[in-house]
């Protein structure tokens, strides 16, 4: 497979980000990394819902994707975050 990407940058690209509801701090820990890889990132942007049983809490961030090292790296400071279970 060649390193040609699916992906036509710029683009509006939806992360979803899933942590504990527990963790009080999780939504403002998620917005701090995505405001690093994109300083362009509107809080209000960031849609929240918390699952049926209230355990665990999702955001859905629609970061303006720049390129694939962007992505990649915001992939991997997010799934490296303690307080993230799961980033799609």
């Amino acid at each position: 497979m060649s390193g040609e990407s699916l992906i036509e940058y710029p683009c509006a690209f939806p992360i979803k980000i899933m942590g504990r509801s527990e963790n009080a701090g999780f939504a403002d820990a998620v917005l701090g990394v995505v405001l690093a890889h994109d300083p362009s990132f509107e809080a209000s942007g960031m849609e929240m819902r918390a699952s049926r049983e209230g355990k665990y809490i999702s955001l859905t961030c629609t970061v303006n994707a720049t390129s694939r090292e962007q992505l990649d790296s915001l992939y991997r400071e997010l799934c490296d975050h303690p307080l993230v279970v799961m980033v799609l």
